[in-house]
């Protein structure tokens, strides 16, 4: 019998983000310091930063409302990533992962679920081994062709245009709890939407 997208999402308990070209569009600024000059050490230095959408911010929101754990993995390490982490109150925050399914095994540990119940959302090729193991592999509409090939589901935006609220909305949808987590997200007066909600932007 096939095991259908939905039911894989069902599920679900841990959902996992990459970032660039996930929750970003893939694109990468540098701001040189020091006028572009090398350090001390002989290196160029700067500031790198990317650009997130409120979309997938409030998609997080809702997640927790709808009892999901959410996280993120990515090779690259970068502050600005870790910023927007804190802001989202992430759980699980891997960095300078260049083999997630080390990661992956921790979360499992510490969220005490079995693989069949994470769900991966990536976008290239770095993303195969999760994509290939995890109970649902969703890739972005911007991913590459393999990512699209290991996907159960593609999401109809792209990184950094909504793709991490397209996966939050399916897995809530087939769990048939999205429309009661917006609910709650709309009633001011519980709080456990306030417990659920993401940064103010104060930092």
């Amino acid at each position: 019998m096939t095991t259908t997208a939905e039911d894989r999402a069902r599920r679900i308990k841990v959902l996992i983000f990459d970032v660039d070209g996930v929750l970003t569009d893939g694109q990468l600024f540098f701001l040189p310091e020091n006028n572009g000059k090398p350090g001390p050490d002989g290196k160029l230095h700067g500031l790198e930063f990317k650009g997130f959408t409120a979309h997938d911010g409030l998609g997080i929101t809702l997640a927790r409302l709808g009892g999901l754990r959410v996280g993120l993995i990515t090779k690259r390490e970068s502050a600005t990533v870790a910023l927007r982490a804190q802001d989202l109150k992430l759980e699980f925050v891997y960095q300078g992962q260049a083999h997630k399914t080390t990661a992956v095994n921790e979360i499992l540990v510490r969220a005490g679920i079995t693989i069949d119940e994470l769900a991966y959302v990536g976008d290239d090729v770095v993303d195969l081994p999760v994509m290939r193991t995890c109970g649902l592999a969703i890739a972005t509409a911007n991913a590459r062709a393999e990512a699209k090939a290991a996907a159960h589901y593609v999401t109809p935006n792209g990184g950094g245009h909504g793709a991490g609220r397209d996966a939050i909305d399916f897995i809530l949808a087939a769990q048939n709890k999205l429309d009661s987590a917006i609910e709650a997200f709309l009633d001011a007066d519980n709080p456990a939407a306030a417990a659920a909600d993401i940064g103010t932007g104060k930092m």
